[in-house]
C-alpha cells in the first residue's frame, strides 16, 4: 500500500471521482423520469384492463389493442430501467476502482476505461429504449379529428 494520502492527494483523487458522480446523478433523473412514465402507463393499463370484460365486439377490439400498445411501452420502459440501472452499477465500481486504484497506486487504466464505455453504452441502449417507448406513446395518441377543427366549430 502506498503511504497513507496527504490531504492535497486525497482531495485530487476525490476531484478525479467526481465526474462519473456527476453521470451516476444524471442516469439516476433519468432513472425516475422512467419509473414515472411506467407508472402513469401501468395505472392505465389497470383501468383498461377493468373495460376488458365489460366490452363487446369494435369496443372490445380496441380494449385489446390499447392493452397491447400498453403492454409494448411496458416492457420498453422496463427494460430502460434495467439497463439504466446497470450501467448506474457500471459507474460506481468505476468511481471504486477510480479511488482505490489511486490509493494504492495501481494501474487500473485498462479496467477502468471498460467500465466507462459499458457505463455509456448501456445507458445510450437505455436512451434507446426510453426513445421507442416515446416513440410508440405518441403513435397511439389520438385527438378526436372534431376537436382539431376549429373553423367548423365557429360557424
Amino acid at each position: 500500500m502506498n503511504e497513507v494520502l496527504n490531504g492535497s492527494d486525497m482531495a485530487r483523487t476525490i476531484q478525479l471521482t467526481i465526474a462519473p458522480v456527476f453521470l451516476l446523478a444524471g442516469i439516476g433523473a433519468f432513472m425516475n423520469v422512467i419509473a414515472s412514465r411506467l407508472a402513469r402507463v401501468v395505472d392505465r393499463a389497470r383501468l383498461i384492463e377493468e373495460r376488458h370484460g365489460q366490452t363487446t365486439d369494435e369496443e372490445h377490439a380496441l380494449v385489446v389493442a390499447e392493452l397491447r400498445t400498453l403492454e409494448a411501452r411496458m416492457t420498453r420502459a422496463s427494460r430502460a430501467i434495467y439497463l439504466c440501472t446497470a450501467s448506474g452499477l457500471a459507474v460506481c465500481v468505476l468511481v471504486i476502482l477510480l479511488f482505490v486504484g489511486e490509493l494504492f497506486d495501481l494501474n487500473l487504466g485498462d479496467p477502468i476505461a471498460v467500465l466507462f464505455v459499458l457505463a455509456v453504452a448501456l445507458l445510450a441502449i437505455g436512451l434507446l429504449f426510453f426513445l421507442s417507448e416515446t416513440r410508440i406513446a405518441v403513435r397511439a395518441l389520438h385527438v378526436r379529428e372534431e376537436l382539431l377543427e376549429f373553423e367548423q366549430r365557429r360557424k
